[in-house]
This record gives C-alpha cells, sequence and structure tokens, in this order.
C-alpha cells in the first residue's frame, strides 16, 4: 500500500508486489527487509532528474510499475525463496541486487548521462538508448546491487564471505540485461519485461556458479 501511495506501482503492480512480500516474509523476515531496500533504491533511483526524463520521454509513467513489471523484477528472487534449498538467500539477493543495481543503471544514467555508449559495439548512443551505458549509470548499477547487500549482511541473512558475491553476481546481472538489450531489445525480439526476467535469472545462476 505504501508502494501505491508513494506512486511506486499501480494497484496491479501493488497486488504482485504484496504476493512477493508475503513470500519473502513467510521464510525470512530479513529477506523481506532486503526487498523493501530494493524499493526504496528503485523509487529513489527513478524520482532524480524526473524532468530531466520527462525532457527525454524516458521517465516512468505516472502511474507507476504494473503486475508485470513488477513480477520481471522479483518473480525469479520469490521463487527462488519458495523452492531452493540451503543456498536460497544468497540466490534471492543476487536476484534482487540485480533488480536494484539495473533500475539505478538506467535511472540515473538518464538523469546524468555524460557519455552513453552501446554495450556490444561502444559507439555513441543518446541516453535511455536500450542497451546503452554510462560512467554514472555503471556506477549507481554497481551501488545499487551493493546496497542490498550490505543491507542483507547487517541483518545476517548471509555472512560476509558471501558479500561479494551478492553484489558481483547482481552487477553481472545488470551487464546482461544492457546486453540482452542491446541484441534482442532493440529488435523488438524481446520486451523489456523478458529482458529484466531472464537478467535477474543470470544473477541467480553467476550467485550459484560462484558459491
Amino acid at each position: 500500500m505504501l508502494a501505491w501511495f508513494a506512486g511506486g506501482v499501480n494497484f496491479s503492480g501493488a497486488l504482485a508486489g504484496s504476493a512477493v512480500a508475503f513470500i519473502m516474509a513467510v521464510r525470512d523476515l530479513r529477506m523481506f527487509l532486503a526487498l523493501l531496500i530494493v524499493f526504496a533504491v528503485t523509487l529513489v533511483a527513478t524520482r532524480v532528474g524526473y524532468a530531466r526524463k520527462q525532457q527525454l520521454r524516458t521517465a516512468e509513467p505516472p502511474g507507476g510499475r504494473t503486475a508485470a513489471q513488477a513480477m520481471a523484477n522479483l518473480g525469479i528472487a520469490a521463487l527462488v525463496v519458495a523452492l531452493a534449498g540451503k543456498a536460497w538467500p544468497v540466490l534471492a539477493l543476487a536476484a534482487l541486487a540485480e533488480a536494484a543495481g539495473d533500475t539505478s543503471s538506467s535511472e540515473i544514467g538518464m538523469a546524468f548521462p555524460g557519455k552513453t555508449v552501446m554495450i556490444a559495439t561502444f559507439k555513441s548512443v543518446p541516453a535511455g538508448t536500450d542497451g546503452g551505458m554510462s560512467l554514472f549509470g555503471t556506477i549507481a548499477a554497481l551501488l545499487g546491487s551493493a546496497g542490498v547487500a550490505v543491507a542483507a549482511l547487517a541483518t545476517g541473512l548471509v555472512p560476509f564471505s558471501q558479500l561479494a558475491i551478492v553484489i558481483l553476481a547482481g552487477f553481472f546481472g545488470t551487464l546482461i540485461d544492457s546486453l540482452l538489450g542491446a541484441v534482442l531489445e532493440r529488435r523488438g525480439w524481446l520486451d523489456n519485461d523478458l529482458v529484466n526476467l531472464l537478467s535477474t535469472a543470470a544473477a541467480v545462476g553467476m550467485a550459484w556458479g560462484l558459491g
């Protein structure tokens, strides 16, 4: 309800978020707190430079994120929490770190674009282009992923030895997101929701590999 009133999600997005939050809170309340960190990071990143994003026509729609968008970003994490074995915290947190890092990267990158290059070719492109990367956006991706990992460490959800795994997997997922955007989304073969879903899955896969 708070996310809905804050304009971060619409009504359907609030319902989907509630389902994800319930799954996480039942498994471990500390995971729900990590989800709150993701929401806070993405909400702040979305609000930063909003006027400029409106001028570029890249701002989030006023109604907030839909159920499809919420599940594309959080569905893999919820699935891991519900089904995974003893390694579930680091895997689920990797998915959440990717979601926070990806949104931070795209939103901050559009607010403070600087030089933006295509990840597949390194040619200059306008800010907000699918697959585009900038210095500020890349730093924001790393900080967004780190924020989720540090919050989980502070609550004891993961030990210090797994901190780097969550951060690296989340950041790696944001790079996969950019690559999929450059190669597949720009051609119309995938939409943004599928790109986000696959990117969080990639983050989980990397965390599993590193673990």
